[in-house]
């Protein structure tokens, strides 16, 4: 089973930037393949622009990173992975958002709770086959929830980040760019 590494915090907080440095570090000090799942889709211009963002700076490492462009079953990326690689998922917030509301009724328990074991399924099995597998995802629990579709997500996103934390190695906290560990070891 892969190391677990789960990074939150809110809206460009710096946590996608935390979690491509710690990736490569960790590829490159253990000649590592590196892999990043992509869940967002170019949407609208801000997500077009996140998205090149972030393909910007993977391209400036020191380590090439293959891509898996995934908006939802990122199960399906296990088949491409060697127990020698370190895959980056970002981000959870996003991959249940396209689950949640482009393949059923969000309102509906028993679909919420199909969506919940299957993101927990999808990551399991991508755990199985990697060496080293950080999760990042959006801190919501600052956030006002006014209607019944917020709260549902936010309910669910509470439960898988508290599902991931326990079956972490570290947990980290990105505040204005600043990582603090909230549950392992210091970095290495």
């Amino acid at each position: 089973m892969a190391k677990v590494i789960f990074i939150s915090g809110g809206v460009r907080s710096g946590k996608s930037r935390f979690a491509e440095k710690r990736a490569t570090t960790i590829a490159e000090s253990r000649d590592q393949s590196l892999h990043y799942i992509a869940c967002g889709e170019p949407s609208d211009p801000e997500m077009r622009d996140r998205i090149a963002h972030h393909k910007r700076q993977r391209a400036e490492a020191p380590i090439e990173w293959e891509t898996f462009e995934c908006p939802t079953a990122i199960g399906n990326v296990a088949l491409h992975l060697s127990s020698n690689a370190v895959v980056l998922l970002d981000c959870l917030t996003t991959l249940l958002s396209n689950e949640l509301f482009k393949t059923g009724d969000w309102s509906d328990q028993a679909f919420q709770e199909k969506i919940k074991q299957s993101i927990k399924s999808d990551l399991a099995s991508i755990g199985k086959r990697c060496a080293t597998l950080l999760i990042v995802s959006n801190e919501l629990a600052h956030e006002p929830l006014k209607t019944d579709l917020v709260q549902v997500y936010a309910r669910l996103l509470g439960e898988l980040h508290q599902w991931i934390v326990e079956q972490s190695d570290e947990a980290y906290l990105v505040e204005n760019g600043i990582p603090r560990l909230m549950k392992g070891e210091e970095m290495e």
